[in-house]
């Protein structure tokens, strides 16, 4: 018999430990490759083409050159010529995102539309900026017959230099009505489009505001949700007995409506025609699909009141799990500012990942293009592999950053909950939690996303193809590939919360990743009916949260753009508020979503290793206190009322034995 696994002795706060340190020296070394990319960039010249520009024989604007070896006019002295001019500017390649055209290095941007070549001419005696390829001198402009293919097209637009990347740009945004046109292709009529522009542009103040208040309204929410939360959710169940009971009713009513109309016109057919009815849909075919229907919903409603019955009082604790979560909010206001710490880290990443993504497009070696004769530059042989990197520090490292997002509040909210005294809590949770993520738990941290990037890729990657081949591939395929990535959402999905699970169990007892995710899927499993009640209720309770704050916000948008009598204006800033109002209530109360898990499992453990004894004492808050014991009381009435019923027969059992007892002795 095989030695049977010791049980786990959940200790809260006592012992703390590293966790995982290999995995936490796996991340480092990652970290080390990714900043070894960007390193490489920078030494290769990838970093200063990108930033100064190069032209389209591979010499960088505003340095001196060496020769490219095949490709003429490389090797250029480039000191005086910093800004990069393109011979036409307007003819962009929306498939690709680049420019199909001709690049150079000049001394000047193009101050004014040029019309002819004279004009041209003009520009590069006076300024001493050629805007024509290197070998044509500029006084000859007009005369040359190469001015119409190694000069730029006419007119050229008047130009602006880039701030930071030198890049002449032209003035007139007219110029790029090919890119606008791909972009916004649902803008038929010119004035519709600078319509709405002018009405963004007249309401920018108006638009900042409405994005203030539903901030504010988001941290207020978050507060208060603990006193709207029982409402709310019995306002959501009883919306949803009725609904079904309504749509079951309505179902049985149009079926025996319709077979009562059917019987009526049947037996009129039947009198004026005897003849078949074949290849056609019979009424009767509509009364089984009717019949169909309603007994569907029937066995769905009573499926529903069923649950509804037996999870009445799982209901009860999630409104006492909500009015602890508010509380929390209370004691740790900077659990507030999360979402800001989050989106900050993210928006920093991304920036640093995009700039050093940018710097691989203009790393490499300088390849001539054989249609284009144009210079480029791509990596070759094992360098290609650096952007797969790249691509996966991406995936990894943001979710790494949710993951310690994620670790904090637990952190946070179990050191709340295991503090018998709310007086004695640290003076910041958020920052002790933060210190202890940073010394022991970055590992756990680190592997966590890890397992959430492994299947991240692979959807990314099917969802690619599917757009790849959408149009080409058959129906077989396509429900394959759509299979496929739903299962792998759905994976994610459970993974994302088994791993939000174990983090708040490496805070509880400071084990390893795998430890923690073991033992919170057993506390899960054995409060299954809990956690169903919970996910689904819960949930739906903070998209009714998000709701609120979107209609409020827009519903203020619509008072404070009362003014302009145009509704076609208050289109896109309605809109835009709205999305932004949406995205602050989301990030806010995901944080409150994953206060209340991490509480619930605080709350289970508590409840199945300790019972109120002395030495067992509850660390739960009163309001979870009294949901205990009401459910005691309840179980309590419940075997009595067993024992009573059970009584009665007890006594005519014993009165029957008495009266077999005279019988007995006078025989």
């Amino acid at each position: 018999m095989g030695r049977q696994r010791p049980k786990r002795e959940w200790k809260p706060l006592e012992d703390r430990s590293c966790t995982d340190l290999p995995w936490f020296l796996l991340f480092t070394l990652f970290l080390v490759g990714m900043c070894g990319i960007c390193g490489f960039t920078i030494a290769t010249g990838g970093a200063a083409r990108l930033v100064f520009g190069y032209d389209s024989y591979g010499n960088t604007c505003g340095q001196r050159n060496e020769p490219i070896e095949g490709v003429r006019l490389s090797g250029l002295d480039h000191t005086d010529r910093k800004f990069v001019f393109f011979l036409d500017p307007c003819n962009i390649d929306v498939i690709q995102r680049k420019i199909k055209s001709m690049a150079l290095c000049v001394s000047q941007c193009p101050t004014e539309e040029l019309a002819t070549y004279y004009d041209l001419k003009r520009f590069a005696m006076i300024n001493g900026s050629e805007l024509c390829s290197y070998e044509l001198p500029g006084h000859k402009y007009p005369q040359l017959p190469e001015r119409f293919e190694k000069c730029p097209k006419l007119p050229v637009p008047e130009s602006k230099a880039l701030p930071v990347f030198n890049r002449c740009t032209p003035v007139d945004i007219s110029c790029y009505a090919k890119f606008a046109e791909a972009v916004v292709t649902f803008v038929s009529d010119n004035s519709m489009l600078n319509r709405l522009i002018a009405g963004v542009a007249a309401s920018k103040e108006i638009i900042v505001g409405l994005c203030l208040l539903a901030l504010v309204l988001s941290m207020i929410l978050m507060v208060i949700i603990r006193y709207i939360s029982a409402v709310l959710v019995w306002i959501l169940t009883a919306l949803v007995v009725l609904g079904s009971l309504g749509g079951t009713s309505v179902l049985w009513w149009l079926y025996i409506d319709y077979r009562m109309t059917m019987n009526e016109t049947m037996t009129k057919d039947l009198r004026e025609t005897e003849e078949p009815n074949d290849g056609m849909t019979t009424p009767k075919d509509h009364a089984q699909g009717l019949l169909i229907y309603a007994v569907s919903a029937t066995v769905f409603t009573g499926i529903l009141l069923l649950l509804m019955l037996f999870m009445r009082k799982r209901v009860a604790l999630t409104i006492a799990l909500f009015h602890v979560a508010g509380k929390v909010f209370i004691h740790l206001p900077l659990l507030a500012l999360q979402p800001f710490c989050t989106f900050l880290a993210l928006s920093l990443f991304w920036v640093y990942w995009i700039m050093v993504l940018l710097f691989l497009g203009t790393t490499g070696n300088p390849e001539k293009n054989e249609d284009t004769g144009l210079v480029e530059f791509r990596l070759t042989g094992a360098l290609q592999y650096m952007t797969w990197y790249h691509a996966v520090g991406l995936i990894w490292i943001s979710e790494f950053i949710l993951a310690c997002q994620q670790m904090t509040v637990a952190g946070a909210v179990v050191t709340y909950y295991f503090t018998r005294d709310k007086t004695k809590l640290p003076v910041t949770p958020i920052l002790s939690s933060v210190l202890r993520l940073v010394r022991y738990h970055l590992g756990t941290v680190a592997k966590g996303s890890f397992i959430i990037t492994l299947v991240k890729i692979p959807r990314l990657i099917l969802m690619y193809i599917h757009n790849q081949l959408k149009g080409k591939e058959n129906a077989c395929a396509r429900c394959m590939l759509k299979t496929c990535i739903c299962c792998l959402w759905c994976l994610e999905k459970c993974l994302n919360y088994l791993n939000q699970n174990a983090y708040a169990a490496t805070a509880i007892n400071s084990t390893s990743f795998c430890t923690s995710a073991r033992d919170a899927f057993m506390i899960l499993v054995e409060n299954a009916l809990r956690v169903a009640t919970i996910n689904t209720i819960g949930d739906f309770v903070l998209f009714l949260g998000k709701i609120l704050i979107v209609t409020c916000t827009a519903f203020a948008g619509v008072l404070a753009l009362n003014y302009q009598r145009d509704y076609t204006e208050w289109v896109l800033p309605l809109i835009i508020v709205c999305l932004f109002a949406f995205l602050v209530a989301h990030c806010f109360l995901s944080i409150f979503e994953i206060v209340v898990d991490v509480l619930f499992l605080c709350f289970a453990i508590d409840t199945k290793y300790n019972n109120g004894t002395p030495g067992r004492e509850f660390y739960m808050d009163k309001a979870l206190m009294e949901f205990v014991e009401n459910s005691r009381r309840s179980m309590a009435m419940e075997e009595r009322g067993h024992s009573k019923r059970a009584r009665p027969k007890e006594e005519v059992e014993l009165t029957e034995v008495k009266a077999m007892a005279p019988e007995t002795s006078s025989a």
